[in-house]
């Protein structure tokens, strides 16, 4: 650790709070608190044709988004973007904006958030029971407090559009990956797998 910095993290593939937010998953890899609100890191996995969000825009954040698994579409502003494995979308502050898995298999993106809080957005949103469940008036004012500006009313021409799900479905109960090595170590005869 450098002086007055924050200390190294390795953060392995399963780590991290995971949590389902109605659309899409969040594992939290690095937040505020370990970076000094510099920047904060997700990974989202998202189910096939999931609409992650409604259009919105973020006052105070640019979000960076890379493909790791599956092909991922995002519209920002009138401009439709698609990215796969190992391509990278912007999508700056101040910019209406959304992105979807736009393929028929589960689809990953890390997504890097600047400067870092936000990220306890996720965590609000999914304690409340998720986008999809929460009232409009209890969404009105989370997304108050973090300076979002959401139009719900753009979900049903968004997923006519583009042939998108809202709200998607989980991945997997646990962290990304690891029901199906559960499943696996099960087919080869290991009762117990950490």
């Amino acid at each position: 650790m450098r002086p007055g910095g924050p200390p190294a993290k390795s953060v392995g593939r399963t780590e991290g709070k995971s949590v389902f937010n109605g659309t899409i998953g969040v594992r939290h890899i690095v937040d505020w608190a370990q970076t000094q609100g510099r920047v904060s890191v997700l990974e989202h996995p998202m189910s096939p044709r999931a609409l992650a969000a409604p259009l919105h825009r973020h006052h105070n954040e640019d979000e960076y988004s890379w493909v790791i698994d599956g092909r991922v579409g995002a519209l920002l502003g009138d401009e439709v973007l698609y990215g796969g494995s190992g391509d990278f979308i912007f999508k700056p502050r101040g910019q209406w904006h959304t992105f979807w898995n736009a393929g028929d298999e589960p689809a990953r993106i890390l997504e890097i958030i600047s400067p870092a809080g936000f990220e306890q957005f996720f965590d609000e949103l999914s304690d409340l029971g998720g986008i999809d469940k929460i009232s409009t008036e209890t969404l009105d004012e989370l997304c108050a407090r973090y300076e979002l500006e959401m139009d719900v009313d753009s979900v049903p021409e968004l997923c006519r559009r583009f042939d998108l799900k809202f709200p998607g479905e989980p991945i997997d109960d646990e962290p990304w990956g690891l029901k199906s090595l559960h499943t696996q170590a099960k087919s080869v005869g290991l009762d117990e797998f950490e």
